[in-house]
């Protein structure tokens, strides 16, 4: 039986975050980027901008992922939603942590200065993909997540999404509600600041993963570096296919998901994707718990 370490995408990301992080991950990314810079990065002014939020999620499950580690609880597959990627990438040992730091900062950056105001995404609760995708008819959105089999996030402007959400709401939706997250993710709308950081990341060696890295875009497992170097580049304008990573994941005889702090959005969406195993958030449950989950299944 195997772990899976998932690691969540923006929306999930709150003020305090990086306090009482542990190991050494806040040291380093200050000798990246400035303490200045990262000393802030969890305030509440910081995490409205693209920038701060992608960057304190990855040094908050770099940090978590690897006291895991020296816990003895060692992940034989990861996967992250969006951003939290680039987290996965590092545990997997495919992607150096200051290189990550480096390609977050230009990422958060290329994509608020696609859209600086005016964009965003809208999750859709409750209703099907072919549901969705009719009420998304004339109003210039896309889809942008498959979280669960009736939770779709869509991405486009912001009359445009609302207009799918009053739609979505009259036709028995349970939910429609922005995220907080102020970019159009997921969406040919990013194309071009992809292409940005794929030339970034034409300056930067990766390595094969450790461990089974699984593509949040795909569903697919990838072990050749540039083929994780393509995923990660570009992911920000591919669509989102959560549910097929966790049944993927599931498929490997994975029983145990320990979601990475923030939240738990990740936990509810792999119990939804008939998880066959646990599945735990490690800042609602804690540490021990999952160490103990772990053990119990390697024993």
């Amino acid at each position: 039986m195997k772990i899976l370490f998932t690691f969540p995408g923006q929306g999930t990301q709150h003020p305090g975050m990086l306090q009482n992080l542990p190991g050494t991950e806040l040291a380093q990314a200050r000798d990246v980027l400035g303490a200045s810079e990262v000393d802030a990065l969890d305030s509440t002014a910081a995490l409205q901008h693209t920038r701060a939020v992608q960057l304190a999620l990855l040094i908050a499950g770099v940090a978590w992922g690897r006291e895991l580690a020296r816990r003895g609880v060692v992940a034989d597959i990861v996967s992250g939603l969006s951003i939290g990627a680039y987290p996965a990438a590092v545990i997997s040992g495919a992607l150096d942590f200051a290189d990550a730091l480096k390609l977050v900062a230009l990422r958060g950056d290329l994509m608020e200065q696609a859209y600086p105001q005016g964009y965003g995404l809208t999750a859709i609760m409750g209703l099907t993909l072919p549901q969705v995708e009719t009420l998304m008819e004339g109003t210039g959105t896309y889809i942008a997540n498959l979280n669960a089999e009736t939770q779709i996030v869509i991405a486009g402007a912001d009359d445009g999404m609302a207009e799918v959400a009053t739609r979505a709401l009259a036709k028995g939706a349970n939910k429609a509600r922005r995220l907080t997250v102020s970019v159009p993710s997921h969406c040919e709308l990013l194309a071009e600041p992809a292409q940005k950081l794929v030339e970034a990341f034409s300056r930067v060696t990766l390595s094969r993963p450790r461990c089974a890295y699984l593509s949040g875009s795909t569903g697919r497992v990838l072990w050749q570096p540039e083929k994780i170097a393509d995923d990660l580049a570009m992911n920000m304008a591919r669509t989102v296919r959560w549910q097929e990573a966790v049944i993927a994941a599931n498929e490997r005889e994975a029983r145990l998901a320990i979601e990475m702090p923030p939240g738990g959005v990740l936990t509810c969406l792999t119990r939804q994707a008939a998880w066959e195993g646990e599945s735990v958030s490690l800042e609602r449950s804690g540490i021990d718990v999952a160490v103990h989950l772990a053990r119990r299944l390697k024993a």
